[in-house]
């Protein structure tokens, strides 16, 4: 471990490949692993797990409780609340319309992450949208739009296959507009394009 990044982040777990620059913030409890870089101004919750390679750019915001795998690279304007889990190699961008010789720092789109959301590995996710709590994003899917809470979003441009219930597992429909997770027994009720649990076994 770093003996500068652990005197002054103590109680946590940082390997000493790893760069960190000041002023940040790091939670307790967190993990960061080979090779990774924290940059100025960013903010990181308490038990939290940076794997190896991952970048983490200025004035982004990860919740507490965080898991993300190796090879990401948080650009600034995204914001992950608590429990986001971001799979291996997966991709946020933060510019629409970017060249190389044209600055467009002042245009970078916020991209909003809401808690519990999961996505898996090499999926694309375009700035400017914001992903429901407890979405899952699928295996290399290119997410473009908004994203519902619970939306099980596949393909490129990903499309809402299916719902996810908040224990990961697809819900099956077998009640009209009520669905009940066959693994855990939580039940959602669906009003239009959006889903709303009723009753969740994690409260």
């Amino acid at each position: 471990m770093s003996s500068v990044a652990t005197s002054t982040f103590p109680d946590t777990k940082i390997h000493e490949t790893a760069c960190i620059d000041e002023p940040c913030e790091i939670g307790a409890g967190t993990s960061i692993w080979h090779f990774s870089h924290v940059m100025k101004n960013s903010r990181i919750g308490m038990g939290c797990n940076i794997g190896q390679n991952v970048v983490v750019s200025p004035n982004v915001t990860i919740g507490n409780h965080c898991k993300i795998q190796n090879n990401v690279s948080l650009y600034t304007g995204v914001e992950l609340e608590d429990y986001v889990f971001c799979g291996p190699s997966m991709v946020f961008t933060n510019v629409i319309n970017p060249r190389s010789e044209i600055p467009r720092r002042d245009e970078y789109r916020k991209t909003l992450v809401k808690r519990g959301a999961s996505f898996g590995a090499n999926c694309t996710i375009v700035c400017g949208t914001t992903i429901g709590k407890y979405a899952l994003i699928g295996a290399g899917a290119v997410v473009t739009k908004d994203v519902p809470d619970y939306g099980l979003m596949l393909g490129v441009p990903a499309r809402r296959g299916a719902w996810a219930c908040r224990c990961g597992e697809t819900l099956n429909n077998t009640r009209g507009e009520s669905y009940t997770c066959d693994a855990c027994g939580n039940t959602y009720e669906q009003l239009g394009e959006m889903l709303s649990p009723k009753h969740e076994v994690q409260d």
